[in-house]
């Protein structure tokens, strides 16, 4: 098994930046959007993101929150080892909000599609928006396509892409690894 580094800890900080900068040019103050990271992965890169937005461009009060989509996937009763479900925390109703779900990495698009119908729980969006840190463009099952990326990667099967986060493996960076 090798790996290559994609993104080192400096290139994910600017391309954070960007991301940022595009969120704030398309929601202004957040009055009516609501950022929602997807359990497990995509809740590092919305705090990451979040602390951005507040920290270096004093963005106050955005409606964040997390969403567990375990059991909402097409493809959850074909494991045989038990499934861990995540917290789901939104403390705030999504009726009329503009909604940005957040993730690590956009693979078959199959856990985009069961957020959208996990979200539902919680009212209905006035509109639904993809950021992404990677998207892997050619790998896709469904017609989904982020808003907003980080980087596109062109990994063919039998590649995985890791994102790293310094909140839980010690250094932020994205890695293309061969099985």
């Amino acid at each position: 098994m090798s790996q290559k580094v994609l993104l080192n800890a400096k290139e994910v900080n600017i391309i954070l930046h960007r991301l940022a900068c595009q969120l704030i040019e398309n929601h202004d103050d957040f009055a009516n959007t609501a950022i929602i990271g997807l359990q497990p992965r995509g809740t590092y890169l919305a705090d990451r993101l979040i602390s951005i937005l507040q920290s270096d461009y004093k963005i106050k009060n955005i409606n964040a929150g997390q969403l567990d989509i375990t059991f909402y996937r097409d493809d959850f009763r074909r494991s045989d080892k038990p499934l861990e479900a995540n917290a789901t925390d939104i403390d705030f109703i999504v009726e009329d909000k503009y909604v940005v779900f957040v993730d690590d990495v956009l693979y078959t698009g199959r856990s985009i599609r069961a957020a959208l119908t996990a979200i539902q729980s919680f009212g209905r969006p006035k509109e639904i928006e993809l950021l992404t840190l990677i998207d892997r463009r050619f790998s896709r099952h469904l017609p989904i396509q982020p808003n907003y990326r980080g980087r596109q990667v062109d990994a063919i099967d039998g590649e995985k892409v890791k994102v790293n986060w310094k909140e839980n493996e010690g250094d932020a960076a994205v890695y293309l690894i061969n099985n």
